[in-house]
């Protein structure tokens, strides 16, 4: 993942700063700081430990809130003084509450979607199919959402030909949210298809 030797600590007196980005959005989430056995608790732990400059000590993210942050991957700067972490945060990485400490502005145009995605986890979980279309559609079985997927498309395909803009969009964001249905009935994390796509294109 990275070698520790590698990175230059004596440079900022024995402390890198750290990026905190998340692996899936690509947002970015804090700045923290980490010396050597903070890196290293890190990555034995798969969780990211910090060193705290005002006490002076490691501190778990998350040990408090439970809002940890599990490590994905490290990446070093051009000069091996910085460290970028991707990260997958169970929670508000933010002690405000907020998803991420640098506020609303700072997340990716396309982050809405893993946030619907997030959502349809939540309501395939919860199973409340009296109140809830989308815990209905997986009660009824990978049949009928795949079937709905196949209408979501039929119609995507009618509005394109008939040059009615406003109706393609509209047809356009059923199927894309569909298709997030499908993918979550088949437990087929979104990632995975980003991975295949970003695999072809290289």
């Amino acid at each position: 993942m990275i070698n520790i030797e590698s990175l230059d600590f004596e440079k900022s007196n024995g402390l890198l700063p750290v990026i905190i980005q998340h692996f899936e959005t690509s947002e970015i989430l804090m700045l923290g700081y980490m010396n050597k056995e903070a890196l290293t608790k890190t990555l034995d732990t798969k969780l990211v430990t910090f060193y705290s400059r005002s006490r002076q000590c490691l501190w778990v993210k998350g040990e408090t809130s439970h809002n940890y942050l599990e490590l994905k991957d490290i990446l070093a700067d051009c000069d091996n003084d910085a460290l970028l972490v991707l990260v997958n945060p169970t929670g508000p990485v933010c002690h405000t509450g907020n998803f991420s400490c640098f506020g609303e502005k700072a997340k990716p145009k396309l982050h809405w979607i893993y946030e619907l995605n997030q959502i349809i986890n939540q309501r395939k979980a919860a199973q409340d199919i009296e109140h809830s279309y989308v815990a209905k559609l997986f009660n009824q079985g990978i049949n009928r959402i795949a079937k709905k997927l196949g209408e979501e498309a039929s119609e995507v395909i009618i509005e394109a030909v008939s040059g009615n803009m406003p109706r393609f969009k509209e047809e356009a964001a059923d199927l894309l949210f569909f298709y997030l249905l499908l993918l979550n009935a088949e437990n087929c994390p979104l990632s995975d298809i980003l991975n295949i796509l970003e695999q072809r294109h290289k």
